[in-house]
């Protein structure tokens, strides 16, 4: 059953107006003493009246490397983290992808192995991924192998997973992030387009089919090319369960500061707009199914504060509001082979589960929704 979500307004007690970004700012600085603070009494006014839209029972997700699965972070004896899972809520979605996932293979029978290339998953990494699942009741998005791996190996890829997932696969991605193939990796000649890859993909579909009548699929995982979204909705729309896109406020750097990730994101709006219009158009939810706060595995003192559980919160109700079908949150080991900064949930050399920051900013999420 969809959830309101409701909207309201912030109000100093001297009646002026602030946005919800606003806010946020002035909530990091209660945890920031360099900053002077507005002495001024604060009312808080919300108008539960306002319903801006539904919010689905399994918006809430998280993102994962391929290579977290070889490294056997998902277990259903792992209760701590099943635990923390079903906190963020009954229902949900991880996403099985990532930049590793290019490069990564499925051996049924082979040593598993992590790793920013060369990933191995093998038959027991995939049983005990379909248990955590069976044990939290998260659906899966399982990416597969497209910049690196052949046809053949995708459908026994494939069949595997649906095998250990069970009713709780919701559909298949065809590679991580094409748009990026002919130019931000090595996949792909330069020249590499859009009409290339929906071939590929279409290929890959028609063979997958033949041997799992029922797959969905989900795309174009596209990490920032929104028209390559609108034009796969348009050519394949009828024929998928999600549209899929991936955001970040910009990849880590000097400039990449707690103002700027609270900050307004120009881009963002617009981006939001174009992929509501090619749902609407569709009929096919979109889903920003790989999100976090600066890419490359986020910036130390930023990522990693009160700071992004307030930009995470604001994020989520954000893709509330703009009619997003949920949402994937990167945590654990990342692309680059350590864990990112900006996780919500993080495991040590031992095995042990934390929490950071982000996890409380979702967690306030699901408890708002």
């Amino acid at each position: 059953m969809a959830l309101a979500c409701a909207a309201g307004l912030f109000r100093f007690s001297y009646h002026r107006y602030v946005n919800r970004r606003e806010f946020l700012l002035a909530s990091a600085a209660f945890h920031t003493p360099l900053l002077a603070l507005d002495e001024h009494p604060v009312r808080l006014s919300l108008d539960p009246a306002r319903k801006l839209g539904p919010i689905p029972p399994d918006f809430i997700g998280l993102g994962y490397e391929i290579s977290s699965v070889a490294a056997g972070i998902f277990s259903a004896d792992r209760h701590d983290y099943v635990a923390l899972v079903k906190k963020l809520g009954s229902n949900g979605v991880i996403r099985i992808g990532g930049n590793t996932s290019d490069d990564a293979f499925f051996r049924a029978q082979g040593r598993s192995v992590s790793a920013p290339k060369g990933t191995i998953v093998n038959g027991d990494n995939l049983r005990q991924l379909g248990a955590f699942l069976a044990a939290t009741r998260w659906k899966l998005i399982w990416g597969l192998n497209l910049g690196s791996g052949t046809v053949a190996q995708a459908v026994e890829e494939a069949k595997a997973v649906s095998s250990a997932a069970k009713d709780n696969l919701l559909a298949f991605e065809i590679g991580n992030e094409p748009d990026l193939f002919g130019r931000g990796t090595s996949h792909r000649p330069s020249n590499y387009s859009y009409q290339d890859y929906l071939r590929e993909y279409r290929t890959y579909k028609t063979a997958i089919r033949r041997e799992l009548p029922g797959a969905s699929f989900a795309g174009p995982d596209a990490a920032s090319a929104t028209d390559w979204v609108t034009r796969f909705a348009a050519d394949e729309g009828r024929d998928l369960v999600l549209l899929t896109h991936h955001y970040y406020r910009e990849c880590a750097k000097p400039s990449s500061t707690i103002e700027k990730l609270l900050g307004p994101d120009p881009k963002l709006a617009p981006q939001l707009q174009e992929l509501r219009t090619a749902a609407r158009a569709t009929h096919v939810p979109y889903r920003i199914c790989e999100v976090n706060s600066f890419c490359g595995g986020g910036k130390p003192g930023v990522s990693d504060t009160l700071a992004s559980a307030l930009w995470v919160l604001d994020y989520m109700f954000t893709l509330a509001w703009a009619g997003a079908a949920g949402v994937n949150i990167e945590t654990g080991v990342n692309q680059l082979g350590w864990m990112s900064w900006y996780s919500p949930l993080i495991t040590d050399n031992s095995g042990n589960v934390f929490t950071r920051p982000e996890f409380s900013g979702m967690l306030a999420f699901a408890y708002a929704s």
